[in-house]
């Protein structure tokens, strides 16, 4: 509609451009809203009058659009702050500070970052923040949507009406930003979408959004994070390096937050201020050094147990804020405990609300169906290859460890990552620029990552949850490999678990099944894991595993593990496999915690401890780890009896350390075991042990050896190997 004269003496702002406003079609609200040269404009969607105050003075009264109802304009001293008020055709009124007289928030330098993916902080820059400026308290908002037309920022505080803050877009960045007054932590948010061809797109969740509300809703909350935290883990902080080192005994706990234990009749997962009194505490019982979480970054849906997340920088609130995350982090490591969280950069959710199609486009995900989507899981892959995507990803990684002092990220799914085939049939995948299948870009973030996060915090680790024969996952970057300090050592614990499936009558026949893993122990720093994976999807629970009658299930647990926390490598163990749960796990129910106080549960809990006490208090038992030198078979061949005889050695000087596994439910009182040294040798722990629901056979105060050669050694000694036990001698 053309303006008349009348109009264009009274009003600076065209018919046109005060509909595109009005209709949430104008690209540029910042160059038609707010005071310029000396004239106010403000779209106030529902108000029938407005009036413009500054300082003392009486408002004065805006003039309404004459075309455009809720549009209005009039005269403002530009060098004074002023506020607007309202009231609609019913009386009501409300006054507000107007955000279109606000400047640009983000930087030159956040633009240039931003715009070559370099940006390290992105949580800094993208998000929502709140801040004061110019003595105003409200909320600075900004997202990336480069293919948008328009991108709003709606909510409660402005009925969920996308034409009422539409954004400022930076230059050629793709980043959209606006601080909205008023608005304070607590408010709940999201983005609506104009993408091109005027399509409104369902409303997005923040990408960088630090709080969520509690599913089914799936709004982004203004939240602090932990930013800005007056941290009291100095110390730990300062001492964490020597205990995330491969020289470090390290043995970690895996937990899902919300099925650990349930409050109030099992109604309620605990929150994060009950986790950092009874789980904390009850870890460090255990004897274990490290608490996992399963993903704590928000997701929409139960069933994925996090490993679908949305919210990649928002601890879930389904425990609690993110400040009483940071709680809960800092009472771990007052109590001596590492924190782990699994980080999920491999894919995404199709969620509407989500990444998916961001802008209309898809942004952080490939277009082709055959580089970006996951059938197994029904998911998008990020787009590696693109440098925001990326920055995103690298910078998450980077928050964690920030923000909230964790101390260390276990990367899921790393194999699907690496391979464009990842479970994908002849012609479903599309080759790398090479005709080859490993995805070059996604093992560039992975190094990438890794450098960043061991730079930025040298104390730290990064775990892979790797399955495949990639070679080098733990090696440095600088030397060829992925960068990660560690990898779970899946060839080991498939071995095993078939292994200890199987009767005792035929175990015989895969015997190497015990002892394949030593052939390629040190090619990596290895975490011997029996996760969550294992006890889930028909798998039953590990004590469900065990071949025979009850006591036999029992007594085969028990060897099993004092097996893996003698074997070189790392220790990592579910939730409820420290008590031998019967059933598997259910993550929608709390773990059977009355089983305690049966004595053969409870003897496999006061048998993980102990292993997890003697573990720590003998470097034979962890310092080389991941050396060679640690290690040594005395007795890997005798498969008819299917007894496994090895010494694990520390530094020098260090008491080195025999362990004899006998996997037939026969007692062996007699058998010849070889020693490194001569003298006296402590039994100092017996898996068949009386506290332990064992049967209490074996060799009391220890042995003294002979000298008569055996396993190729000059000493040895007539032990006793109680049935189905692993028994474990220190050197005096």
């Amino acid at each position: 509609m053309a303006k008349t004269p009348d109009v264009d003496a009274q009003f600076r702002v065209s018919n046109d451009e005060a509909w595109a406003i009005a209709e949430g079609r104008h690209a540029d609200p910042f160059s038609v809203l707010g005071p310029r040269d000396g004239r106010l404009a403000v779209w106030i969607p529902g108000a029938a009058k407005a009036w413009v105050k500054q300082g003392r003075t009486a408002p004065v009264a805006l003039v309404q659009h004459p075309t455009c109802p809720g549009f209005f304009e009039g005269e403002v001293d530009p060098t004074r702050l002023y506020t607007v008020q309202a009231e609609d055709s019913q009386g009501v009124k409300w006054e507000f500070t107007d955000p279109y007289r606000f400047g640009p928030v983000l930087g030159e330098l956040d633009e240039y970052l931003l715009g070559e993916g370099g940006h390290r902080r992105l949580w800094e820059a993208l998000g929502a923040h709140l801040k004061t400026i110019d003595k105003v308290a409200g909320t600075h908002f900004a997202v990336w949507a480069p293919n948008a037309e328009r991108v709003s920022v709606v909510g409660d505080f402005n009925a969920w009406n996308g034409t009422a803050h539409p954004m400022r877009r930076r230059g050629s960045t793709g980043v959209w930003e606006i601080f909205i007054p008023g608005t304070g932590e607590g408010s709940i948010y999201k983005y609506e979408i104009r993408a091109q061809g005027g399509v409104i797109l369902p409303l997005k969740a923040d990408p960088v959004g630090f709080g969520s509300e509690h599913p089914p809703a799936n709004g982004s909350v203004v939240r602090r994070a932990g930013m800005g935290r007056e941290w009291a883990d100095k110390d730990w902080m300062n001492a964490r390096a020597g205990k995330n080192s491969v020289d470090a005994p390290i043995a970690i706990y895996e937990v899902h937050l919300g099925s650990w234990r349930k409050a109030d009749d099992g109604k309620r997962p605990l929150s994060y201020a009950e986790l950092a009194k009874e789980l904390v505490e009850y870890a460090a019982w255990m004897g274990f050094t490290h608490i996992e979480l399963m993903p704590v970054s928000e997701f929409p849906f139960d069933g994925s147990w996090g490993y679908q997340p949305i919210g990649l920088f928002a601890p879930t609130i389904r425990h609690g804020t993110p400040q009483e995350f940071a709680a809960f982090i800092e009472a771990a490591h007052e109590a001596g405990l590492g924190v782990l969280l699994d980080w999920v950069p491999g894919h995404f959710p199709t969620d509407e609300h989500g990444l998916g199609w961001f802008d209309g486009t898809p942004l952080y995900e490939h277009a082709d169906p055959k580089e970006g989507f996951h059938v197994d899981w029904n998911t998008a892959i990020y787009n590696y290859g693109r440098v925001e995507v990326a920055n995103y990803l690298k910078a998450n990684a980077l928050y964690w460890l920030e923000e909230y002092h964790l101390d260390g990220l276990r990367v899921d799914a790393v194999a699907s990552m690496l391979y464009r085939d990842y479970s994908r049939k002849d012609g479903e995948w599309i080759p790398n620029k090479d005709g080859g299948r490993e995805n070059y870009e996604a093992i560039d973030l992975l190094r990438q990552t890794n450098i960043l996060a061991y730079g930025a915090h040298p104390g730290i680790m990064t775990v892979a949850e790797e399955s495949t024969a990639f070679g080098g996952v733990s090696r440095p970057v600088e030397h060829g490999g992925l960068g990660f300090g560690f990898k779970w050592n899946m060839g080991w614990m498939n071995d095993t678990l078939e292994y200890i499936r199987k009767e005792p009558v035929f175990r015989k026949y895969h015997h190497g099944e015990m002892t394949f893993s030593m052939v390629y122990a040190y090619s990596e720093n290895f975490i011997l894991p029996i996760s969550h994976d294992e006890v889930v999807h028909g798998k039953g629970s590990m004590i469900a595993k065990m071949p025979g009658n009850a006591w036999e299930k029992f007594a085969n647990l028990r060897a099993y593990y004092g097996y893996m926390w003698t074997h070189p490598g790392k220790k990592l163990l579910f939730m409820g496999q420290e008590f031998a749960q019967g059933r598997e796990w259910d993550y929608a129910e709390s773990l059977d915690w009355h089983q305690t106080d049966l004595p053969e549960h409870r003897g496999v809990q006061l048998l993980v401890r102990d292993l997890n006490q003697m573990y720590r208090a003998n470097p034979a038992l962890h310092v080389n780890d991941t050396r060679p030198e640690g290690f040594d078979w005395l007795e890997s061949n005798d498969v008819e009896h299917s007894v496994f005889v090895y010494a694990r050695k520390g530094r020098k000087g260090d008491p080195m350390i025999v362990v004899a596994v006998n996997m037939t439910p026969i007692e062996r009182n007699v058998y010849r075991v070889g020693f490194p040294a001569p003298g006296h040798w402590d039994e100092i722990l017996n898996t068949d042990a009386a506290l332990y629901g064992g049967g209490n056979r074996g060799n009391g105060a220890g042995i003294r050896t002979e000298p008569i050669s055996w396993h190729f050694q000059e000493q040895s000694a007539y032990v006793t190997l109680p049935p189905l036990s692993a028994v474990v001698f220190r050197q005096a």
